[in-house]
């Protein structure tokens, strides 16, 4: 066995890295999920494999709760909200409401389990909800990589929906988690007869009231301050600009969470606002967090997967499967179109698509670290369900979606692909592609000069096979030629 220690972090933690990778480009050929594939590899290489052991839970927690920052403030500069804006309503009521549905079902049926006799499950009332809501959101690492690494583009708003979805329901799953930990905390104490049922109700609302104002508000307030700071503060190294907002990140999760707000909910709701307003160096930034993000997403998979002992998850097999299975085709399914009742305009194939991509991740896992480091009775076997647990959806949800998809008929044909990788600052206008056919050099002409093009429109670049040309007015166009058209600022549609 080898233990992890501060000699030899750094180089086991290379090898895992690397190897890991190396496992998600063949893996990636099947159709498996790659964020899967590096949590199989920590398992490969923990106790039960390689034999490096790793068992601390709360650095562990730690190392999820850096990650999930990250992830989610990443997920929210990403989120515009002129995508999210026609489906801003529906995407909340599943993040909210949604969320407590699945609570309820799903521990309601982890009761019914716990009661069958023959039934290698027994936990208390109080502990089949708190295990129902610690994977009661979807994960958000698992959809924003999924979604975006399949390039499937969905119809009628399915992907803006789902992003918004698992960006802002780990919150409320965050909340409920919290306040069933105090419940089972009281409730299975020496002391749970003397403690009052009105009590326990009252204050599990203060909870969830402080969590959410607090974390709308400080989130808000630190996504404007942020962005008036990079406006105002003109720093002349520009990697600067994103280690500051990084600070900023964990700033704003640490102060929420210290005053007793939502953190993460804070976290997101900064980076929507931030990712909305016009900031310097956007593209260097952007590329900064999804670069972080991806080392973050593979950390924490990595030492997830060395966290858990496979011969003690498989003692959970049987009650865990149980609960996968009606999570997957009941649990999420009335979840949803519960959720979605009013939405009448909203399709059943869109409600069905919704319903299947309910993945679960590293979220569940991390919020069922709670119960354990508190000392919960029953808090190792709530882990060990929900990591097998984990393990299924994204065997059988992650890896199925782009063939849902297409069986449900939602998938929009690809877009063209991009001829010129470059990026104008936002305040400088913006970049347009256009491809000459032979219909368009009929009707404007065979040069630049014939093309006549209006006021604030320039030609930049023309792509010929593989030769980039500075074109000039007399120079002569040809079918397939692509053209890099600069639209500035001063440019009225």
């Amino acid at each position: 066995m080898t233990f992890l220690t501060s000699g030899n972090i750094l180089l086991i933690g290379s090898i895992l890295i690397f190897c890991s990778i190396l496992i998600t480009k063949a893996g990636g050929r099947f159709g498996i999920p790659a964020l899967l594939l590096f949590l199989l590899a920590g398992m490969l290489f923990g106790v039960d494999g390689a034999g490096i052991v790793f068992n601390n839970i709360r650095q562990a927690q730690f190392v999820g709760m850096i990650a999930l920052c990250i992830i989610l403030f990443t997920g929210g500069i990403e989120t515009q909200y002129k995508d999210i804006k026609p489906i801003l309503a529906p995407g909340l009521v599943l993040s909210t409401l949604g969320v407590v549905l699945t609570t309820v079902l799903t521990g309601g049926f982890i009761f019914l389990l716990s009661e069958w006799k023959t039934f290698p499950l027994t936990l208390p009332l109080v502990s089949c909800f708190l295990l129902a809501a610690t994977m009661s959101s979807t994960d958000s690492a698992s959809v924003f990589n999924i979604l975006r690494t399949k390039n499937i583009r969905l119809k009628n708003n399915l992907q803006p929906m789902l992003e918004l979805e698992s960006g802002s329901n780990d919150p409320m799953a965050y909340i409920l988690t919290i306040v069933l930990i105090q419940l089972a905390a009281t409730f299975l104490g020496q002391n749970a007869a003397d403690i009052s049922s009105s009590d326990m109700i009252i204050n599990a609302t203060v909870v969830l009231i402080q969590q959410f104002s607090l974390g709308v508000l400080l989130g808000a307030s630190v996504g404007i301050a942020g962005v008036w700071v990079l406006n105002k503060i003109e720093l002349k190294n520009v990697p600067l600009n994103s280690i500051m907002l990084l600070s900023l990140v964990f700033f704003t999760f640490s102060f929420t969470d210290m005053l007793g707000g939502n953190g993460y909910l804070a976290v997101y709701l900064a980076g929507i606002i931030i990712g909305n307003h016009k900031i310097p160096n956007r593209k260097q930034i952007s590329s900064f967090f999804d670069s972080l993000t991806w080392i973050v997403q593979i950390g924490m998979f990595l030492v997830l997967g060395l966290l858990i002992s496979p011969s003690s998850m498989l003692q959970s097999a049987l009650p865990a499967a149980a609960i996968a299975l009606f999570m997957i085709f009941l649990g999420r399914p009335l979840s949803v179109f519960a959720s979605l009742l009013p939405f009448t305009k909203m399709g059943n194939s869109s409600k069905m698509f919704i319903s299947w991509v309910g993945l679960r991740g590293a979220v569940p896992i991390i919020f069922a670290m709670y119960p354990v480091v508190e000392g919960i009775p029953g808090s190792e076997q709530i882990f060990n369900i929900v990591f097998f647990i984990t393990l299924l959806s994204l065997i059988i949800q992650g890896s199925s979606i782009g063939w849902v998809a297409k069986k449900l008929d939602l998938v929009l044909p690809p877009e063209k692909e991009k001829q010129f990788d470059l990026d104008l600052p936002e305040e400088a206008g913006e970049l347009r592609e256009m491809t000459l056919t032979a219909e368009i050099l009929e009707e404007k002409g065979r040069t630049l000069k014939d093309f006549q093009m209006p006021k604030g429109l320039l030609v930049m670049f023309i792509k010929r096979n593989d030769r980039f040309i500075v074109p000039n007015g007399t120079f002569e166009l040809r079918e397939g030629d692509h053209m890099l058209i600069v639209a500035g600022s001063d440019y009225d549609q």
